[in-house]
């Protein structure tokens, strides 16, 4: 098997970082037990909320570029 890409390894090492924040900020990582299905699809519903808004965002500078 080839070694990981270096993009992947990034990618790798900045999920690593997120989940750390994460457990700072909130005291749990993603294995807690305390949402049920519905919370978490509601949680990645919002972060892609947010996505398209960024998104839209670059689209609209690159538009007056």
């Amino acid at each position: 098997m080839k070694p990981p890409s270096a993009i992947l390894q990034i990618v790798i090492a900045e999920l690593k970082v997120r989940e750390e924040r994460g457990l700072m900020k909130y005291g749990t990582t993603v294995d807690r037990t305390d949402l049920t299905q519905a919370q978490w699809l509601q949680h990645a519903y919002e972060e892609a909320l947010d996505l398209a808004i960024y998104l839209k965002k670059v689209m609209s500078m690159k538009a007056h570029v």
